[in-house]
């Protein structure tokens, strides 16, 4: 049987197996400078999101109703369907996103060699692609 689907990250022409089936994703808000972070899943149907961090609420970024205040903020389950793909908007403005799997992160920029000039960096599962156990 074979192993779940991978997720990749696409920036470009460049196409990285991140060679897990779930990532954190991080990022610093731009106005509040909180923390958010989100945790997704590779299925055959998209990415599944299955849970959202803030560290606090504010300008744009307050938690949906139904979310459990936590010692680090408010946490809940994103409902969304499965998307084909998620796009990560860059640019020098905004500090770059952190890509968490198998307790190992590293900024997109990090990943790719490549500054964040405006081009978004794309997640999505691996097409047609399942690892070897």
């Amino acid at each position: 049987m074979a192993d779940p689907l991978t997720i990749c990250l696409a920036l470009g022409g460049l196409i990285l197996d991140l060679g897990s089936a779930t990532i954190e994703l991080r990022w610093t808000h731009s106005v509040q400078r909180s923390q958010w972070t989100e945790q997704w899943q590779a299925t055959p149907d998209g990415l599944v999101a299955l849970e959202a961090t803030i560290e606090g609420s504010g300008a744009g970024m307050d938690p949906p109703e139904g979310a459990s205040r936590t010692a680090s903020g408010w946490s809940w389950r994103p409902d969304l369907p499965p998307l084909p793909f998620l796009d990560l908007a860059r640019s020098d403005a905004t500090a770059d996103w952190t890509i968490c799997r198998a307790g190992r992160c590293a900024t997109v920029t990090g990943l790719t060699g490549r500054p964040a000039d405006g081009e978004p960096a794309r997640l999505s599962p691996c097409e047609g692609h399942t690892t070897d156990g």
